[in-house]
């Protein structure tokens, strides 16, 4: 509890005003205990009640639920208004259902399997979980960023004209205090700053608890200052009613300078030991001083111990009186003080975290709330006389007036091919093409157009985004001319920013790109007006953001990720600029499919049905892995291909005689290595095959889809790889090759039993030409040429 580096700024929030009457708040207290049993009977029935084939811990967070309960109790049966959009924190999963419950949006057979297939989820969850979560969280510290750029983007929508005003809300996280050691905290409120964020609340449950231990006192100030330095308003909820009442008396001012002082783990605890322990405690450290020792003669031990864990997270009256005197839309940051494990057997024990009440205890608690055995789910069993009336008040919660926090927002058209931008250089690369597809875009006059928001971490003009931003102009709520413009200094970039922007520009973090991109992917659900995201970074920083990324899948957002330059193929930069593993991250990650095409009309038509597929029920976010290295581009006999890709990833850019015996096969920027290799081959191996996959994780899903199939079902319908290699011989040899990771293509031999030489990159690049590095890495025509030799002599 101790405040030693410095007083803070903030204010501490007190008794001023009753925003809700005496029955009222007696109403809302008996709600709170019924959430409180229901949260840590869901996880004890877990553990303890129902059958376990395994036998592997279920677990759960009762200790983490009973800190939040009460704020949460605050918030959705009082303050939060339909509008509202909350990121619960993980381990408060158990309340958050408990209340939906209560609220009738959640069943009890989904609270009889929590955290079982099927059931109500470990932590809350968009699409896993039945009742309305509005952000999925798990991974700390991403879910309260996610509120902050929900915000952006509904100002960007409110601006725009789309999203009414009395449509908007608050976009709020409930956070543990451990997640503010997560960096990505700390960049999201840097860019919220730099953006004018507004609407947003961070509810910060401040039990000075981590997963391993007590946090450090220190941190306390610095809290305060990060958040007010980047522009939001704290208020701190330190002590309740009964302390504060406590301070009035004689003795009380010693009182507080004592628990101001208090480290953490010692009032941690004192509040594990009791009140027997407090009053030994406080009358050894302060029991002189005036009026402390009758002070604490008011109060018996139990008293004690519940005046002593009063803190200001668990004072209904006081949360009430702090969320409902909000009148500003500046950010707020909320630090309410609780007890982890709150009116639990193990209440403030550093242990607690994972810390489960066993039967015993749970049995105690059961006969403290008057559960009747047998009547565990019953809402309201332990208070039958007001069950009634708390249920006709539940009725009229303003949150329960949502029909639902999904809103479902219409398809936009997308350009058919005749229309759809397919620049026609005779050579270029992908990264500069796609720059053109998004500016030959901007200057459409299209409903996909118009929704089309991009976003980049600094790198919008090495990125090819600049065409873009050019006519579309950067969003920004208070505007601002071009200075260099309006000083007739020449620049073929024009950054001018106004509430009418469609680039929402972002300092060079990762993590918030993906935050960002997540939240615009989700704008058709939360808010009504689909946008569609289009988002740039270079291909290797990809990793910096990887678990934001995996985060914005799991919510099944929907955006365009375009990654460039990508692999050695940017080879001046050397290795630190280079990527190696990034196609095997676009195979693996869920709701993400990854393609690399080496020609422009392949990016094109990727991009067309990348737009379409993103707003599909079933349809996925795009990676597109894009390079600087300029190609000849290929004269196309025929469209067939472009059906093929984009049914099935691959296509045959020479096809090989029936029963040949030898196919080259390539992803990306290879493709002139490829071909030449093929041609060189074609008299030694007359009627070989020559094979562009623009997407490998396209094939690789249908082809796995298909072993899953005849495993299940019994079905032998050839996917679309198996069809294009049946051609071969069964003998046949495939030398596969891409600028990145070489198992990316090498278990194409696992479709038809092929002998396959995999080349690709599998060290850290360095400085050179293509060339040079080409040579060096053994992804160039010598190293095709000698592979498809060693595939035939190899044993």
């Amino acid at each position: 509890m101790a405040i030693t580096a410095k007083k803070s700024k903030s204010p501490v929030a007190s008794a001023t005003s009753r925003p809700v009457s005496a029955d009222e708040l007696a109403t809302l207290d008996l709600l709170y205990q019924q959430v409180q049993w229901l949260s840590a009977w869901t996880i004890h029935h877990a553990n303890n009640i129902r059958p376990n084939e395994d036998g592997l811990k279920v677990g759960g967070h009762q200790a983490s639920s009973a800190s939040l309960a009460a704020i949460m109790c605050a918030l959705y049966f009082k303050v939060l208004n339909p509008n509202d959009r909350i990121a619960v924190k993980p381990h408060a999963s158990p309340v958050f259902h408990a209340i939906q419950y209560l609220l009738g949006r959640q069943s009890r057979e989904q609270l009889e399997q929590f955290r079982a297939l099927g059931g109500a989820q470990s932590y809350p969850s968009r699409t896993k979980d039945k009742d309305d979560v509005d952000f999925s969280t798990g991974s700390v510290g991403l879910g309260a960023a996610m509120t902050l750029f929900a915000s952006l983007v509904q100002d960007h929508l409110l601006d725009k004209g789309v999203l009414a005003k009395e449509d908007a809300g608050r976009m709020i996280s409930l956070l543990g205090d451990a997640e503010l050691d997560e960096g990505n905290i700390y960049e999201a409120l840097i860019e919220g700053y730099k953006h004018g964020l507004r609407n947003c609340w961070w509810v910060i449950d401040y039990n000075r608890q981590s997963l391993d231990a007590i946090t450090s006192d220190r941190m306390f100030t610095r809290f305060h200052d990060i958040f007010e330095t980047t522009g939001w308003k704290v208020i701190t909820l330190k002590y309740g009613k009964l302390l504060q009442d406590a301070f009035t008396k004689p003795g009380g001012e010693a009182l507080r300078a004592w628990i101001d002082e208090c480290p953490n783990d010692l009032y941690s605890a004192l509040t594990y030991k009791g009140g027997a322990a407090w009053r030994a405690r406080l009358l050894a450290d302060i029991g002189k001083k005036r009026g402390v020792k009758a002070l604490l003669n008011g109060y018996d031990d139990k008293a004690l111990g519940a005046l002593m864990t009063n803190l200001g997270g668990h004072d209904l009256e006081l949360l009430l009186e702090t969320f409902l005197s909000i009148d500003s839309d500046q950010p707020h940051c909320f630090i309410c003080y609780t007890v982890k494990g709150r009116g639990l057997p193990f209440e403030g024990h550093k242990d607690n975290h994972a810390g489960l009440m066993n039967p015993s205890q749970m049995a105690d608690l059961q006969d403290r709330m008057n559960i009747p055995a047998g009547q565990e789910w019953v809402p309201f069993a332990g208070m039958p006389d007001k069950a009634d009336a708390l249920n006709k008040y539940l009725e009229t919660v303003p949150f329960n007036q949502r029909s639902s926090g999904r809103k479902t927002a219409p398809v936009l058209p997308v350009p058919p091919k005749e229309s759809f931008p397919c620049p026609a250089d005779k050579a270029t690369s992908t990264q500069v093409a796609f720059g053109k597809i998004m500016n030959a875009l901007a200057k459409s006059e299209t409903a996909l157009a118009d929704h089309i928001i991009t976003t980049s971490p600094d790198v919008t003009v090495s990125t090819n985004l600049g065409g873009w931003v050019n006519q579309r102009g950067i969003y920004s709520r208070e505007g601002h001319t071009d200075t260099f413009k309006e000083q007739q200094v020449l620049s073929p970039q024009i950054w001018q920013s106004a509430t009418t922007g469609q680039h929402m520009e972002l300092g060079i973090a990762e993590n918030n790109l993906f935050l960002a991109l997540a939240a615009m992917g989700l704008s058709g659900s939360l808010f009504g007006t689909r946008l569609m995201p289009v988002g740039t970074l270079y291909d290797p920083f990809i990793n910096r953001g990887l678990d934001a990324l995996n985060y914005a899948c799991y919510q099944d957002s929907r955006f365009m990720l375009v990654a460039t330059p990508s692999g050695i193929t940017l080879a001046p930069e050397g290795g630190a600029h280079q990527s190696i593993h990034t196609p095997v991250i676009g195979m693996a990650q869920d709701k993400l499919v990854y393609f690399e095409p080496a020609y422009v009309d392949e990016l094109s038509a990727i991009m067309r049905r990348g737009f379409e597929h993103m707003q599909k029920t079933d349809g996925d976010s795009i990676y597109l892995r894009l390079s600087t290295r300029v190609l000849e581009q290929v004269e196309r006999p025929d469209d067939r291909w472009e059906e093929e890709m984009l049914v099935g990833g691959a296509y045959w850019q020479e096809q090989p005689e029936e029963g040949a015996e030898l196919a080259i096969i390539y992803t990306g920027a290879v493709a002139p290595e490829a071909k030449a290799a093929f041609d060189s081959i074609l008299e030694d191996v007359p009627g070989a095959g020559l094979m562009a996959v623009p997407s490998p994780d396209q094939v690789h899903k249908a082809w796995s889809k298909s072993i899953r199939d005849l495993g299940a079902d019994n079905i032998n319908e050839p996917c679309h790889i198996r069809q294009l290699l049946s051609r071969l011989s069964p003998n046949a040899k495939l030398v596969t090759v891409i600028d990145g990771a070489p198992t990316t293509l090498s278990w194409l031999g696992s479709v038809c039993g092929h002998r396959v030489m995999p080349l690709g990159i599998d060290r850290f690049g360095q400085s050179g030409s293509i060339n040079e590095l080409y040579r060096e890495y053994r992804i160039g025509t010598d190293a095709i040429v000698d592979a498809c030799a060693s595939a035939f002599t190899a044993r």
